[in-house]
């Protein structure tokens, strides 16, 4: 079997390098997200608040059209693409920076393949049976981040034995299905799915737990735990726009522990801290 390289993720058109650590901004375009709902509907604004990521070192864009946050409601599959597609365009025609689409459902993921998404970013793992055949083909990457349940249930979806071995042996079974779709390793990052079906002690174990999260996997890490409800809990109860500087945190400690890519709210002041907190562990890990 060929050696997979851990250092890139091959997504379409592109091959992103490692290296360093990628900042990937998020975009949602829809109504009723727990941060920024309804603020980015209008495609001329969405360009606009991705330029913006795009200036302040955001390596890459997310666009989604479904709220996932706990107890959300499912959208049909027409509502989330027409609320995704108009907007990707518009990125697509303003700039050249690499978007994501976060979307579980494959007929989204076609449309948003079809408009030149570069990556998939899957909250459900392939929950959609269909999903890995609408991916195989298209040379796009694949984020595959852990989920059980749905929004509207997976918060009582948390036992778990040790946290972070029943998520890599879920993921690994992710992983599988993409194998067998012919979807290759290269193309491939995996996200732990802070916030999702976890407890806010068990968010805080899978933070802890990255390094033997990517051993068990062989795959670079996607840590997704911007503004999210642990945040608020650990800071005493503050609400999610005030919640950047944790996050900030989380995602410094997530580096330290062996994440590559950052999903973030807040892409300046995440990039700064990342490259400064890089340059140190870099050399922290060459030794005298």
């Amino acid at each position: 079997m060929p050696t997979v390289s851990h250092d890139v993720w091959a997504i379409r058109g592109r091959v992103l390098s490692l290296d360093r650590p990628l900042v990937m901004g998020i975009l949602n375009v829809t109504p009723d997200s727990f941060s920024d709902g309804g603020r980015f509907l209008n495609p001329a604004r969405a360009v606009e608040q991705a330029r913006r990521m795009a200036e302040d070192g955001a390596d890459l864009l997310d666009v989604g059209g479904e709220s996932t946050r706990p107890g959300a409601p499912a959208v049909s599959a027409d509502e989330e693409a027409a609320r995704v597609v108009p907007v990707l365009r518009a990125i697509k025609d303003a700039l050249a920076i690499p978007v994501s689409v976060d979307t579980r459902k494959a007929e989204v993921a076609r449309e948003a393949l079809e408009c030149g998404a570069h990556i998939i970013n899957d909250v459900s793992g392939l929950g959609d049976a269909r999903m890995a055949g609408v991916l195989a083909p298209s040379g796009a990457g694949l984020v595959l981040m852990h989920m059980r349940g749905t929004p509207e249930t997976m918060q009582r979806m948390t036992d778990y034995g040790d946290v972070v071995d029943d998520v890599a042996a879920e993921l690994g079974q992710a992983l599988e299905r993409a194998d067998r779709a012919g979807i290759a390793r290269e193309r491939i990052v995996v996200d732990p799915g802070i916030g999702f079906a976890k407890t806010a002690e068990q968010n805080l174990e899978l933070i802890a737990g990255l390094a033997r999260l990517e051993r068990r996997l062989g795959r670079p890490v996607l840590l997704g735990a911007s503004r999210k409800s642990f945040i608020g809990a650990l800071l005493g109860g503050v609400p999610a726009d005030a919640r950047d500087p944790g996050s900030v945190g989380a995602c410094v400690a997530g580096l330290a522990r062996g994440a590559r890519i950052f999903r973030v709210h807040d892409v300046r002041s995440t990039r700064h801290a990342l490259d400064v907190a890089h340059a140190v562990l870099r050399l922290s890990a060459e030794g005298p």
